[in-house]
């Protein structure tokens, strides 16, 4: 072969090779992915609390309606029952009795039950109030409608004297507003959700000075009516109360007198 050939030759090798190397090096290598640790989540502190497993009506035993559930440690109130602190609470709190209405995952608290050796209605009345009781019947307590935590105002009937010989009767509010704590010995509705109870005795949450009128107009009254007042209507305080029963004052604004079927307005005494 002449000399030239493998000249040319040996040149289209070299070219062809030098040719491939650059090619090779103009593929983009993918820089390789360096793959970092994740942070670790801290671990969160749970502690077990003591919560109601079902619905306890106020004046109810909890029995069975209790459980231990796990809380973050930095959300337990100081007033909850917690595991560690008491791990003997769920058996030994079953026979307690609520003071007042408790619902389905709301942690137990000791506020909210009754005391050992306290009466349900002592530890129900607010600080300050008395509890008195007062005869009712059908005709006096809108037809049977009135119910525990409903509100009424107190009308007090009796005769009187018309000065001209002849006799009428006399009604007047005497206290406004009053909470109904129960009716006989019921505190809420019955088992079987009678929105009704027609009883023997309401009980009433009065003032000390409440409490004297009622018992005063009790010996007084020839009737006591409680009047219904609206649930959008509980919020008036009572401001026309016939404390002149127990102060000696005589009586304050105006009253109906009935009279032969026919009423009408007559002054207070001064």
């Amino acid at each position: 072969m002449p000399a030239s050939r493998l000249i040319i030759l040996g040149v289209a090798v070299a070219a062809a090779g030098g040719a491939g190397y650059v090619a090779k090096n103009m593929v983009a290598v993918p820089p390789q992915q360096v793959v970092a640790d994740a942070p670790q989540a801290p671990a969160i502190a749970l502690q077990d609390v003591l919560v109601l497993s079902g619905d306890v009506p106020m004046g109810s035993p909890l029995e069975n309606n209790l459980s231990w559930e796990s809380w973050p440690s930095d959300g337990i109130n100081a007033n909850f029952i917690t595991r560690a602190a008491e791990p003997e609470a769920r058996e030994k709190l079953k026979g307690s009795v609520a003071r007042m209405a408790m619902y389905t995952g709301e942690p137990l608290r000791r506020s909210k039950l009754i005391g050992e050796g306290q009466s349900f209605m002592s530890s129900i009345l607010p600080t300050g109030m008395r509890a008195v009781a007062t005869a009712i019947s059908a005709d006096t307590s809108a037809g049977g409608f009135i119910l525990p935590n409903d509100f009424v105002d107190v009308i007090m009937t009796r005769r009187s004297d018309t000065g001209n010989g002849g006799s009428g009767f006399t009604t007047e509010t005497i206290l406004k507003n009053i909470r109904v704590l129960a009716i006989d010995q019921t505190i809420q509705e019955d088992e079987e959700g009678k929105k009704t109870r027609v009883g023997q005795t309401a009980t009433l949450e009065l003032t000390p000075q409440q409490a004297e009128i009622i018992t005063v107009a009790q010996q007084m009254a020839d009737r006591l009516t409680l009047a219904l007042r609206s649930i959008t209507d509980n919020k008036e305080k009572g401001t026309d109360e016939a404390d002149y029963l127990v102060s000696g004052s005589g009586r304050r604004g105006t009253v109906r007198l009935i009279k032969s079927g026919e009423v009408s307005e007559v002054g207070a005494r001064k």
